[in-house]
């Protein structure tokens, strides 16, 4: 019996998309993260103190890169939960840092002019409840 080895650095076979392949390249680039290598164990999930609000949670993200659907990923409400607490990478056996990749995400969307943040729209009554360092924390992670 013999045992075909495939070529991990290979896209895999279902991606069909143009599109689908230059974002994963975007991903891949701006993260710096191989998420090729992530065999679906949960470590990052389990870990993460924000995954029960995340969707998709950092496993599931993962699991939509290596499938080659990135769009389900950019447009998702994960990406911006993530708290970049580095816990997932810190878990990972496979040192994948998912964080890197939401960050690479958020950044994808923000530099294609998509705010998720009016600062203008915000209420008197938040402007006075927040912390002015939270909400230009928020600004900046949330908005190009």
């Amino acid at each position: 019996m013999t045992w075909e080895v495939r070529d991990l650095s290979c896209p895999p076979v279902f991606m069909t998309s143009d599109k689908s392949r230059k974002l994963l390249r975007q991903i891949a680039e701006l993260s710096g993260e191989d998420y090729d290598v992530c065999y679906q164990c949960g470590c990052c999930t389990a870990g993460c103190p924000v995954a029960d609000e995340m969707d998709p949670g950092p496993r599931e993200a993962l699991l939509l890169l290596q499938l080659g659907r990135p769009e389900e990923l950019v447009q998702s409400k994960g990406i911006w939960l993530c708290a970049s607490c580095m816990t997932c990478g810190e878990r990972c056996p496979r040192e994948i840092d998912y964080a890197r990749i939401a960050e690479a995400c958020r950044a994808i969307v923000l530099r294609a002019g998509e705010s998720r943040l009016d600062p203008d729209a915000a209420t008197p009554e938040e402007l006075e409840e927040v912390p002015q360092q939270a909400f230009i924390a928020g600004y900046r992670k949330f908005a190009g």
